[in-house]
């Protein structure tokens, strides 16, 4: 989108002290602890676009309070599964060879957006270890949930997520739907029934780079505007900007995710790898 479009399409002016007043009119307060979804696009122009947008989040949280963000790097997996696009498969062996190893601190997002982008280059931001579904941090907590991230349970209870399930925290999505909400994978890797299929990625191990072969949960993030809409709890619904935003407290809305998919157990395409979400290379 351009930024003459941008401009045309936003009403009146827009910084960030006036997305950080709709952020506290949505009755998020100093303290809180956040995870974000988001679409730059959908705010409309605001003087400052990422930077003013992460900047808001920050100063209404404040450092007592956590932001969290998806940093998923789908890049790094076994091409075998890239659709989108696709590679020639006599490239296969040598992209495993020759893809660099994870590093939190240079390894590229795929489809996270500028939000995430620009709060990963804030020195105070860590991210977790895992080399495809890694998660960023700032704020009280970001050492803490960030430290470690099981590479076949990436979204199981010892990962960011099951460090984030045991205290309260909410679910901003701005300017995006459900089947972007990466908590609800927390859900799928609480199912007894949970598939796996063979996935690798680049990774440091005892200091050398590595090909490392995993098992991946299959996941469907497709199925999650269900579950949201069948969802009995709260769900604020207001606007940042020019965008549609959805809040909602992550550990009620997982609890029922987690019994909705056992009592709606829906067998995943074999020829499907649903890896990372949003972010799939598919």
């Amino acid at each position: 989108m351009s930024d003459l479009f941008q401009i045309l399409n936003t009403p009146e002016f827009q910084s960030k002290e006036s997305l950080k007043r709709q952020l506290q009119e949505l009755g998020i307060a100093a303290g809180d602890q956040l995870m974000v979804h988001s679409s730059l696009k959908s705010i409309g122009w605001v003087a400052g676009g990422a930077q003013a947008v992460v900047e808001a989040l920050m100063e209404v949280l404040t450092p007592q309070g956590t932001l969290v963000m998806p940093s998923q790097s789908a890049d790094n997996s076994d091409p075998v599964y890239w659709m989108a696009p696709p590679i020639p498969e006599n490239w296969h062996q040598p992209t495993r060879d020759h893809m660099p190893a994870y590093d939190p601190d240079l390894t590229n997002m795929r489809g996270m957006g500028k939000i995430p982008e620009c709060l990963h280059r804030h020195p105070a931001t860590r991210r977790s270890p895992h080399p495809a579904h890694s998660f960023i941090a700032w704020g009280r907590y970001a050492a803490e949930w960030m430290r470690e991230q099981p590479l076949d349970d990436s979204f199981g209870p010892a990962s960011p997520l099951g460090k984030m399930m045991a205290q309260d925290v909410n679910i901003l999505l701005i300017g995006t739907g459900f089947d972007s909400c990466t908590a609800l994978h927390y859900a799928e890797f609480a199912q007894d029934n949970r598939t796996t299929s063979p996935q690798g990625a680049a990774m440091f191990v005892d200091g050398e780079r590595q090909w490392v072969a995993y098992d991946c949960v299959d996941m469907d993030s497709e199925r999650f505007p269900e579950i949201a809409k069948d969802f009995p709890g709260q769900v604020i619904e207001g606007s940042l900007g020019q965008a549609a935003i959805k809040l909602v407290a992550m550990q009620p809305l997982v609890n029922f995710a987690i019994g909705w998919l056992e009592a709606n157990p829906a067998p995943l395409d074999p020829t499907s790898h649903d890896t990372s979400e949003k972010a799939e290379r598919k």
